[in-house]
C-alpha cells in the first residue's frame, strides 16, 4: 500500500496537509497503534486501523458507531468494516473468538478484561502493550496501556 493509498484514513490523525505533504513526496508516516505496510492486508490490521481512525469518539453505552461507541461496538465496528462479523456484547465476541495466549498475541488481535469468569471489557491490541478502546461514560476512543493481568486474548478468524 502506498502512502497516496493511506491518506483517507490518516487525515484524521496526521491532518491534511501533512498527510497530502507525505504522499505528494512519496514518504511513509508513523502511527502508533497501526500495523506496518507487510500486514495492511489482513483483516485484523485493517480493524486495528479503524479503530485508531476513531480516536477521540466519545463513549456512548449501546453505541455501534459511527460516531459514538462503547467497548463492544467499537471492536464490532472496526471488524465489520474490515469484513469480519462479531457478536455485540464483549463476552460474545470472547465466546466467538480464537483463545490465544499472551505470548501468541498480535496487534489486531481482541484484549478481554475479566473478573473471574466474566468478561466485562473489550479493547484492540495496538502492540507494546496498549490497546485501542472504549472506556467508559464521559471519556473517548483512546490509545492505553493495559492495567491489569486478569485479561484473555482472542483472535477473530
Amino acid at each position: 500500500m502506498t502512502a497516496l493509498n493511506r491518506v483517507p484514513s490518516l487525515l484524521t490523525r496526521a491532518g491534511t496537509a501533512s498527510a497530502l505533504t507525505i504522499a505528494a513526496v512519496g514518504g511513509s508516516l508513523v502511527v502508533p497503534g497501526v500495523a506496518a505496510d507487510a500486514e495492511a492486508a489482513t483483516p485484523a490490521t485493517r480493524a486495528l486501523q479503524i479503530a485508531a481512525s476513531k480516536k477521540g469518539a466519545p463513549y456512548l453505552y449501546g453505541a455501534t458507531g459511527p460516531r459514538r461507541f462503547d467497548c463492544s461496538g467499537l471492536t464490532l465496528y472496526s471488524y465489520k468494516k474490515a469484513g469480519k462479523k462479531l457478536p455485540r456484547t464483549a463476552a460474545g465476541q470472547y465466546n466467538k473468538s480464537h483463545h490465544i495466549s499472551a505470548s501468541h498475541r498480535k496487534a489486531g488481535d481482541l484484549v478481554f478484561f475479566h473478573s473471574g469468569r466474566n468478561v466485562y471489557h473489550v479493547g484492540i491490541y495496538a502492540g507494546k502493550g496498549k490497546i485501542w478502546h472504549s472506556p467508559k461514560s464521559g471519556e473517548v476512543v483512546k490509545l492505553q496501556k493495559i492495567w491489569t493481568k486478569s485479561v484473555w486474548y482472542g483472535r477473530v478468524s
